[in-house]
């Protein structure tokens, strides 16, 4: 939320004395009278400046937390999809806003929680925005409830427990992401459901009620013993003895047994455990509800995943499914799941390659240290973020080229401008309010302090150049020195605790919904809002360079979760990479930005198409690799643009050239080179880097998603077959880095080291370059003949029968089969099969490759797990495509999997449907990755 033009420039000099003090520091009760709270050698200040807003409402009036008793004193999560309830934007609502949950929506108002699921969308906007609008089915209350407001009574990581109270009638239910039921609980009345049309009933036994409102379906479940009625759209049940009821809307008429067995397991807390396999390149989370039994003994529940991630998950779903914005949702019986996803690197900077012409980048190096005003005027904490961003990215540049002078003014201005703002008593200061539990920075800029809007986005800029510092200067890193107060803007944006009382646990990352939100008060119909997810992932992969740099393997792994699951909400509900969540009729590739009711093709301050695409992609860094994951996307979006714009950007021209190279870096190249001359960078890039990155991508290739490592801080690129690798090494020793092809890459200690690789090298290769793959692994090569390999070969093609213009989705029809036997293997609980597989249907119009992967465990002749992919329909271009088995998810699966105990792995590839045959690349660029160790 924020207005992004580049500010007139101001001449603002800031001088600042650093107060040396050691400890992070609490903040007391204090006086009147501003006190430095002292953080290392900064700190920040427990009152605002004189002059400065704190968070206050429509009004311009002061507002505290809406929260109750029980709650008070606790962090309020702001910046969530419930926080409407506990920020009250509007004086004449002390209720909430819409919320929307998924795939249940919500409003609390005076009698209760008004609920309601939409199934269906309106494109609006002239058709920029399309909306699932919450839309009352019925609102759950106690009779003769009439409350003046609606209060957080607590919370957890995704679910919120709203309270209402008139003095002789008290309610509080327990809503959350996924759930289809809201769990109540209340006193001093009959349970009430006003419907807000007459109901059908389709069940009837006494404590369970089965109604259709509006066509949608639900369950009313009172306590054992009380009896439902029916009166017009009053629908009511005498609690008796009892406190305790709950409605679940229903995916079919069918669920209703299911529904009633958890019925009266209510849930009472969410909780994500992150672990990164640092070994495996991989990311596992596991979701968790707790739960209560009010009646028997059931402590399960059923809940709705979303796209992102289903897509991950090996658990169990049933059939059942819920629309939702974000696409199909999909039912899970039971209380957890678990989401194991591959983890893209994060690079401090990309490699220099001889490609590069060192005087002219030398040159446009020098325009950016030398220039009178670095800074260009920046004095609120979001430009002069995006200030100490583009310097932060010309360090590593500088320091490869040999440069070290310029490396050294680069992070001089660095650190001088961070030490400012660590300093409070000057011009700019970072001050702690005690209502909120929030650390502003003043000047603050788009509702960072009385909206408390882009605190993720405005520090993500001050964390990433203070991890490129750290990098080269641990000691200024130090928490005795100015590590502190990073850690402590970390704390304010992105906290791992939950039991922190300063801060909240991970203010603006919500961790079902996969993303961020932007608003830190959701006070809109249309729920809680994000614009620039890139800018979210620029703090991700700041905390992942830090906490590399500084030895913090815990911030470091909760960069690598907080990037890693963004990365695929992002590739979904901002890009649409798999075409399966927008709307039909929707017309549009991207949205600028991602609300709760769905999705909309805009900004905050403009409706250029360069900064509607381009919002999503700034700054564009080493954490940026991620985007190439979905190439396909990319090169939608760059053409939806340049349609809508009536040709190449020009305003942002240099964000889209890097961007562009990320899938296509010769066109990338040769775009600057047709147009570098007379542009203007965009705000928080220079020439130096957009050439750098332009030019390298050029030379090395585009980053190849499909290959990990055991190491966060590498990655791959891949040009004509041959693949370079880079990785960094923050520590201060020598260090092996193992890619999961099976490459190897020596990387000196606090260096930067690349290497290039073939497959199956016949050189004995140079030192650092990746070495002959190793015999195990978990990732196959599909090789000409039939095989499945650890090694790859000499690419070549292989044919795939045509379907012969007959349906075969679902049932292999001739298929190429590649198979490996007599595998030993331990099942790593969670993981999922992957494969990446490169096809192409030339110019044949209407085709679709499928495959399938079997296991027999044991090698006893029977496939004891067998899982079916949906179909993936190729363009009628010539040029290999990526069918990769995460965007294709799974069409069916039967059995299940444990330990391979001399057991065969099987692939089989087929033509689903089409009138043409197709290739499938073997050798090397085809591989399945299997969950075992």
């Amino acid at each position: 939320m924020r207005f992004r033009r580049r500010p007139a420039a101001l001449l603002a000099a800031v001088a600042a004395s650093a107060a040396v003090a050691t400890g992070l520091g609490v903040v007391g009760t204090g006086s009147a009278a501003a006190a430095t709270v002292p953080v290392g050698q900064g700190g920040y200040s427990d009152t605002r400046p004189a002059g400065a807003a704190g968070p206050e409402n429509n009004a311009g009036a002061p507002v505290k937390p809406k929260v109750t008793a029980a709650a008070a004193g606790k962090p309020v999560p702001t910046n969530d999809w419930w926080s409407s309830l506990a920020f009250q934007r509007y004086p004449d609502n002390p209720y909430s806003e819409n919320m929307y949950g998924h795939p249940l929506t919500y409003r609390a108002v005076s009698g209760g929680l008004e609920v309601g699921y939409p199934a269906s969308h309106a494109v609006v906007g002239e058709g920029r925005q399309y909306e699932f609008t919450h839309k009352r089915d019925l609102t759950l209350g106690l009779a003769g409830l009439n409350s003046p407001d609606a209060r957080a009574d607590s919370w957890s990581d995704w679910t919120v427990t709203p309270r209402w109270s008139d003095g002789s009638r008290t309610l509080r239910t327990t809503i959350g992401h996924g759930l289809p039921y809201v769990y109540a609980q209340g006193t001093g009345g009959a349970a009430r459901i006003s419907a807000a049309s007459t109901p059908t009933v389709f069940a009837d036994d006494g404590n369970v009620l089965g109604v259709t409102i509006g066509g949608r379906h639900y369950a009313l479940f009172a306590p054992s013993g009380s009896d439902w009625t029916v009166s017009g759209t009053d629908i009511r049940a005498d609690l008796g003895s009892k406190d305790y009821f709950s409605l679940a809307v229903l995916p079919g008429t069918d669920a209703l047994a299911t529904f009633r067995k958890y019925a009266f397991s209510f849930v009472t807390g969410s909780k994500v455990a992150w672990d990164y396999d640092e070994a495996a390149g991989r990311m596992k989370a596991t979701y968790t509800l707790t739960t209560t039994a009010k009646e028997g003994s059931e402590r399960g529940t059923l809940q709705a995943l979303y796209r992102h991630q289903w897509l991950h998950t090996s658990d169990a779903l049933t059939g059942w499914t819920y629309a939702s914005p974000r696409g199909e949702m999909k039912v899970r019986e039971g209380a957890s799941f678990t989401t194991s996803q591959k983890v893209t690197g994060v690079l401090p900077g990309l490699p220099v390659p001889g490609a590069v012409d060192k005087a002219r980048l030398t040159g446009y190096l020098n325009e950016v240290a030398n220039a009178a005003d670095p800074f260009e005027g920046a004095t609120d904490t979001y430009w002069t973020g995006k200030q100490l961003g583009k310097l932060a990215q010309l360090v590593p540049i500088a320091d490869q080229i040999g440069e070290t002078g310029v490396r050294d003014k680069l992070l001089g201005l660095i650190k001088g401008r961070l030490q400012e703002w660590f300093t409070p008593g000057g011009a700019s200061e970072f001050s702690y309010d005690r209502d909120w539990r929030t650390l502003i920075g003043y000047p603050a800029s788009y509702g960072s302090d009385k909206e408390l809007n882009d605190h993720h986005f405005h520090y993500s800029y001050y964390v990433m150049a203070a991890a490129i510092v750290a990098q080269y200067d641990r000691a200024w890193a130090a928490d005795s020195a100015w590590g502190g107060m990073v850690k402590t803007l970390v704390r304010d944006a992105a906290n791992p605790s939950r039991t922190d009382e300063l801060f909240p646990f991970l203010r603006g990352f919500d961790v079902y919904a996969g993303h961020s939100w932007a608003a830190g008060h959701a006070g809109f119909a249309a729920g809680n809002n994000q614009e620039s997810s890139s800018e979210s992932v620029n703090l991700s992969a700041g905390l992942v360079l830090w906490g590399a740099a500084t030895g913090d393997d815990s911030l470091r792994d909760l960069g690598v979760y907080l990037l890693t699951t963004e990365s695929e909400a992002i590739a979904q509900y901002w890009f649409d990479a798999d075409q399966k969540v927008y709307p039909e009729n929707f017309g549009h590739d991207v949205v600028g930005m991602v609300w709760g009711s769905g999705g909309a093709y805009s900004t905050w301050w403009t409706a250029n198409p360069e900064e509607i695409h381009g919002i999503n992609v700034l700054p564009v860094t080493g954490g940026s690799l991620h985007l190439a994951r979905n190439k396909d996307a990319i090169r939608r979006s760059i053409a939806e643009m340049e349609k809508a714009n009536g040709g190449p950007a020009v305003e942002w021209r240099d964000i889209f050239w890097e961007f562009q190279a990320l899938a296509d870096p010769a066109k990338g190249k040769a775009a600057w080179d047709a147009q570098n001359s007379g542009y203007e960078p965009e705000a928080g890039e220079s020439k130096a880097h957009t050439y750098h990155w332009v030019t390298t991508l050029d030379a090395i290739g585009a980053p190849d998603t499909s290959v990990t490592a055991d190491s966060p801080t590498a990655a791959v690129f891949t040009k004509n077959g041959t693949r370079t690798y880079v990785a960094h090494n923050h520590s201060g020793s020598a260090a092996t880095v193992t890619f999961s092809d099976g490459g190897k890459l020596s990387v000196p200690a606090r260096s930067t080291a690349t290497g290039t690789g073939t497959a199956n090298p016949t050189d004995p290769g140079e030192p650092g370059d990746p070495q002959d793959p190793p015999a195990t692994g978990d990732t196959f090569h599909l090789r000409s003949g039939g095989t499945l390999s650890t090694t790859q070969a000499t690419a070549s093609a292989d044919t795939i029968a045509s379907a012969g213009g007959a349906n075969h989705d679902g049932t292999p029809h001739r298929p190429l089969v590649y198979e490996v036997r007599n595998v030993n293997g331990s099942y790593e609980s969670g993981g999922a099969t992957g494969f990446s597989l490169k096809v192409d249907a030339g110019t044949a119009v209407g085709l679709g490759q499928q495959a399938r992967v079997s296991y027999d465990l044991t090698g006893d002749g029977t496939f004891d797990r067998v899982e079916t992919y949906r179909y993936f329909a190729t363009d009628p271009v010539d040029g290999w495509e990526e069918y990769d088995a995460s965007r294709a998810g799974l069409k069916s699966a039967s059995g299940r999997l444990g330990d391979l105990k001399g057991g065969t792995i099987r692939v089989e590839v087929w033509s689903a449907i089409g009138n043409a045959p197709a290739k499938l690349r073997v050798g090397s660029g085809s591989v399945l990755t299997v969950p075992f160790g």
